[in-house]
């Protein structure tokens, strides 16, 4: 199946939905009216509960062996003995409740539980949540069994988009991919097989009001949702080419990009060439370094300092050129020269 169901745009989860069905009468409308979030979130954390208490998962299958995959991660309902009481879960087994890890958030001023069932921490690079990430993946809605997106090769996806033409992920996979590593590398097989080694493999258990609440993307609004995942590689993610990171544009931490907008335009911060918008491009207003590592002489790469970040690098034979750019205060006030509207330095003109 596409993946166009997870891929969902942020400004989507702000709209509230409202459906008019007009019939030849015009004085008859039926309007929807979206459910209250917080009173979702609560209605959520007690069928989350009752779900977690009455299934269990198949823990004894990954204390031997490496790289399982999403697929090998199996759960059970527990079956109940004739009054109703749950039986002992199987040996080998481990009840979810017992098993999950609980996180929170506050997302759109509502206070957010989200679990996570960690199998495997892998041993790469975890994203950032404005990163890219390759990953293969099963969702389904806690009340489904047949899943409603699946990814059963390994795909690309953006975990933040740029509004317009990309969009990025469900506010829970930019929560509880970050806190997962990537793959330690890979190798390729006699058939052309790309076979990933020690990656981040779980279960992350979304509530509706951190996946698509009532957009119905499912086939039903409210749903509360659960992936199992494979995560692979990850990319960082430059959006808007200025030399920064995206997730660096995050200047209130609150792991959101679109509501930083220093010069108050149309464009958040991480989509914006001119941060500012004192005519001098954010990239100009980066000090760049350039770096030339001879490896086959034993020469060993930098460690970037402060507020150094790689734009680029390349390989010719053991020689490393590496390219980057450090953020400046040349007033020392406190606040960087690409956000600083009285400072318009061009580091490049003499470079």
């Amino acid at each position: 199946m596409k993946i166009k169901s997870l891929k969902f745009s942020l400004y989507l989860l702000t709209i509230v939905a409202v459906f008019v069905s007009c019939n030849n009468d015009d004085d008859n409308t039926v309007t929807f009216q979206e459910r209250d979030r917080t009173e979702q979130q609560d209605a959520d954390k007690t069928d989350w509960l009752e779900y977690f208490t009455g299934h269990y998962y198949n823990s004894g299958f990954f204390e031997t062996g490496s790289d399982h995959k999403y697929s090998d991660i199996i759960i059970t309902e527990r079956e109940t003995d004739g009054n109703g009481n749950f039986l002992d879960v199987p040996v080998g087994h481990t009840l979810l409740l017992d098993a999950i890890e609980t996180k929170f958030t506050t997302y759109l001023d509502v206070d957010y539980e989200y679990y996570i069932l960690r199998i495997n921490q892998g041993n790469g690079e975890a994203p950032k949540f404005t990163d890219a990430v390759r990953a293969r993946y099963e969702g389904i809605s806690i009340d489904g069994e047949d899943p409603f997106d699946t990814a059963i090769t390994p795909i690309d996806l953006l975990l933040t988009g740029n509004g317009f033409t990309t969009f990025g992920v469900i506010r829970g996979w930019q929560l509880i991919l970050p806190t997962f590593n990537s793959a330690s590398g890979f190798s390729i097989d006699g058939g052309g097989i790309v076979n990933f080694n020690n990656y981040g493999l779980g279960i992350m258990f979304v509530p509706s009001g951190l996946g698509y609440f009532s957009a119905g993307t499912t086939g039903s609004t409210y749903d509360n949702l659960i992936f199992k995942f494979e995560l692979l590689q990850v990319q960082e993610i430059d959006h808007d080419g200025d030399g920064l990171p995206s997730y660096v544009e995050d200047l209130d931490g609150n792991i959101e990009v679109e509501n930083d907008n220093t010069d108050d335009d149309d464009f958040a911060n991480f989509i914006d060439a001119d941060d500012d918008d004192d005519g001098v491009s954010t990239l100009n207003e980066l000090v760049p370094t350039e770096y030339i590592i001879n490896t086959n002489i034993g020469e060993e790469e930098p460690v970037l300092g402060a507020n150094e970040y790689e734009r680029s690098r390349s390989d010719n034979s053991g020689i490393i050129t590496i390219n980057t750019v450090t953020i400046a205060d040349d007033n020392d006030d406190g606040t960087p020269d690409y956000l600083d509207e009285n400072i318009t330095i061009n580091y490049n003109e003499d470079n």
